[in-house]
């Protein structure tokens, strides 16, 4: 009995270390390291400074609030609104347009595509080498029978899951 027992005990202590020098990892991939706490002011809309890019309303707020449901739902990070965060992302939505994508034989539009571009800066105060500034893009493809209004939910839905998911990964998927 003794002889198993220390069996066990010697494989329980193998696997922790070999655990730990993994870094801490939460159950979605990311390693958050030694940070505890992230912010994420609300993103600045400046797609009307791009040419062909539209205003939308509320879509820095939706935005701003799509990425921290993010970062909370996929890691143990607390959000907070204090200046001294372990991470702290900021950005400004760069670009929103509808464009047409195939014509008809007619040469009226078939398909349009609903595009947005956001600039995210991360800083990373546990581990300075990690900051980045980068653009993060997606679309949505819709009939051209179909006005932007009808489309609009479902298309923030797709748009902000794969540009949130790429933050996230970008920002804490350390592989």
């Amino acid at each position: 009995m003794n002889l198993q027992r220390a069996f066990g005990i010697l494989i329980l202590l193998i696997s922790t270390s070999i655990l730990s020098g993994c870094g801490i990892y939460n159950f979605t991939g990311g390693n958050i390291g030694t940070a505890e706490t992230f912010q994420i002011p609300n993103f600045q809309n400046f797609a009307t400074q791009n040419p062909g890019s539209t205003f939308e309303p509320t879509l820095a707020r939706d935005f701003t609030l799509a990425l921290q449901d993010r970062i909370l739902n996929q890691s143990s990070l607390d959000l907070t609104n204090s200046a001294d965060s372990d991470l702290r992302y900021e950005g400004e939505i760069m670009e929103y347009r509808v464009s047409p994508m195939t014509a008809t034989a007619d040469q009226t539009a078939a398909q349009q595509r609903l595009s947005m571009a956001v600039k995210v800066r991360f800083y990373n105060r546990t581990k300075e080498d990690a900051d980045f500034d980068q653009r993060f893009s997606f679309f949505y493809d819709f009939p051209a029978t179909s006005n932007l209004p009808s489309i609009q939910a479902e298309a923030h839905e797709v748009i902000f899951e794969r540009i949130t998911q790429d933050i996230y990964n970008a920002s804490l998927a350390d592989w």
